[in-house]
């Protein structure tokens, strides 16, 4: 499994040339009241007939000292992680690649393709070394936390995850 960190721009130009296969998307979007959604025509990418295996999240880009000037606490941001869990383990289970998105490539996705690499292959320091990202700490805990606790529900129902390729 190969875990992948895209831009917006990036991963317009892939779906442009037909080049998304075996991989299952994370696409990280501004939700409403983010100043990019003010624009008319700002929208989440559109993945129709590119992928069936997409994860489309609307979550704003803040750190923990942010959070409550949106009205969030660390247990109410980002609510989709435990579903984010069950699609990546789904994904590695059918042998696909996973690509991380969001709008710059560099801190919702860098957090999350961190989380994932750290779980199952113990190397998500890489992303945090690597000076082109900015990984987003909560996005990485949250996701982390959520893949140990899928991999626990794994476990105790005696369906064990596979071992990684």
């Amino acid at each position: 499994m190969k875990v992948s960190i895209y831009s917006r721009k990036e991963m317009e130009t892939l779906i442009s040339r037909d080049e998304i296969e075996n991989t299952a998307i994370i696409s990280f979007y501004d939700p409403i009241g983010c100043r990019r959604r003010y624009l008319e025509d700002y929208a989440p990418i559109d993945f129709s007939d590119k992928s069936d295996r997409v994860m489309q999240i609307a979550i704003h880009d803040l750190d923990l000292e942010a959070l409550s000037d949106f009205g969030l606490s660390v247990e109410a941001y980002f609510p989709e992680a435990d579903t984010l869990a069950e699609f990546i383990y789904k994904a590695k289970e059918d042998g696909l690649d996973i690509i991380c998105q969001c709008e710059y490539g560099q801190s919702r996705s860098a957090g999350c393709a961190a989380a994932i690499l750290q779980h199952f292959f113990k190397n998500g320091i890489d992303v945090f070394a690597d000076y082109r990202y900015y990984p987003n700490q909560l996005v990485y805990h949250k996701v982390f936390d959520a893949l140990e606790k899928f991999k626990g529900i794994l476990k105790t129902n005696g369906n064990p995850p596979q071992k990684n390729m």
